[in-house]
């Protein structure tokens, strides 16, 4: 027994032990709290000296230690008259029946063309992107500057800053916003599985947070995914469909943002529509993409790593062209109703609904590969490999019946067109393999 556990539980009725082992014992004790204390100042001083440490000396952001933090709130400076102007003029309606729309993740492969095709009809079009480097930031740059040249301007920080986001909706009343800004990738879940909650979920919530506050309420279509159909048998994907057995973490937080949608439906009359997106590529699209670094790797003479289900079973996916992706988003927007609340308060009941935007036309990747080397005139040096058990799953097939009911979705690009498309953007941005894709 501790001398702790001989204090009576009745102050004052205690007697001191006038033995000997005890005055040890005391001894013993005053000298561990001046050791105590000393360690304590030095430690205490070690924690003053990293976190006062000059920026110089800083580590990289390449370095382990700052993984997550590169991929967490990082917001450049932002304000001013200039700024605000900016902002202003890029939310500005052109149109007659236009919409102002903030765009999260508008640096991002969706985001770009979803943000360009806006802009085009008229749409007041503002993006927001912290242009983290997931993949090679350069890549995202490209695509702000493509932008820019159509009139869009990016703000430069991050969604769960909170006072930049009332910020925009003081400068713009939003009638909608197209939250696509997302920690995208099955398999990087294992290596960070921080930045897809940060990212994800947080991130959400920080969105639905500002958008149930203001007055009036913008109308939200974000990007949810068809990776929340996890490990269903049952072909094809529907709406109706189980949707809680993820094989991911990243298929997981996609499906808590769908439950998130629906609470903030529910409490705050927010009108949210959630979009289950197949397998998007195209032009400017993602390096971590199968049909990208395929494409990259096949132009280098590299092997490409070609899955197989157990027993020798082809893998699949839904491949859905972007510009049919970006036709589904649209038609979202245009057919989302207005929110009900004000203030943060409900008046009514409001509009909640999930879509699939696929292509209806699973192709097995190995076929993906062939048409791959008949574009780049290039035979691919394939690697047959066993599925790992690391997120991804045998095949994915959207029923996409409900949205061409209710958003007249009707995808028309075949893989080969896609494909063909996509290639020609590669070669005309990367060249021919020289220059490298990251």
């Amino acid at each position: 027994m501790s001398h702790i556990d001989n204090i009576p539980s009745t102050p004052g009725k205690f007697k001191m032990d006038k033995s000997p082992y005890i005055h040890h014992r005391l001894r013993w004790h005053s000298s561990s709290i001046a050791k105590l204390t000393f360690w304590s100042f030095i430690f205490l001083g070690l924690i003053l000296v990293f976190f006062f440490r000059s920026p110089s000396t800083a580590p990289s952001s390449t370095s382990p230690s700052s993984d997550l933090s590169r991929r967490s709130l990082r917001t450049n400076s932002w304000g001013g008259p200039t700024w605000e102007k900016r902002v202003k003029s890029s939310a500005k309606i052109r149109s007659r029946n236009g919409i102002s729309v903030l765009v999260t993740g508008a640096a991002g492969f969706v985001g770009t063309h979803v943000s360009a095709a806006l802009k085009r009809r008229g749409d007041g079009v503002l993006g927001l992107d912290n242009f983290n480097d997931y993949y090679d930031p350069s890549l995202k740059r490209a695509r702000q500057a493509l932008l820019e040249r159509t009139g869009v301007f990016i703000v430069e920080g991050d969604i769960n800053d909170m006072a930049l986001l009332k910020k925009l909706f003081d400068i713009v009343q939003f009638t909608h916003v197209m939250h696509l800004a997302a920690q995208a990738g099955v398999r990087y879940a294992m290596e960070n599985p921080s930045s897809y909650v940060h990212s994800n979920i947080a991130g959400l919530v920080s969105v639905l947070e500002v958008c149930k506050s203001v007055n009036p309420q913008p109308a939200i279509v974000w990007a949810s995914s068809s990776s929340v159909y996890g490990l269903n048998t049952k072909v094809p994907f529907s709406e109706k469909d189980r949707t809680d057995q993820p094989a991911s973490l990243y298929a997981a937080t996609k499906k808590a943002g769908e439950e998130i949608a629906h609470t903030y439906n529910h409490i705050y009359g927010l009108s949210l529509t959630g979009l289950r997106f197949f397998t998007v590529y195209g032009p400017w699209g993602r390096p971590d993409m199968a049909y990208f670094f395929f494409t990259r790797d096949i132009l280098k003479g590299k092997s490409i790593p070609i899955f197989e289900a157990a027993n020798h079973g082809t893998v699949a996916r839904d491949f859905t062209y972007v510009d049919d992706i970006v036709k589904g988003c649209l038609a979202a927007l245009d057919t989302a109703e207005k929110s009900t609340g004000s203030g943060g308060k409900k008046k009514g009941a409001a509009q909640l609904r999930v879509f699939n935007l696929g292509n209806t036309s699973p192709v097995p990747v190995s076929d993906l590969v062939s048409i791959l080397e008949r574009l780049l005139k290039v035979k691919a040096k394939r690697l047959i490999m066993k599925l790992p058990r690391n997120g991804d799953v045998q095949f994915t097939h959207a029923n996409i019946s409900l949205a061409q009911r209710e958003l007249g979705y009707k995808p028309t690009t075949d893989l080969q067109t896609g494909l063909k498309k996509f290639v020609r953007w590669y070669l005309s941005y990367y060249g021919s393999g020289k220059k490298s894709a990251q």
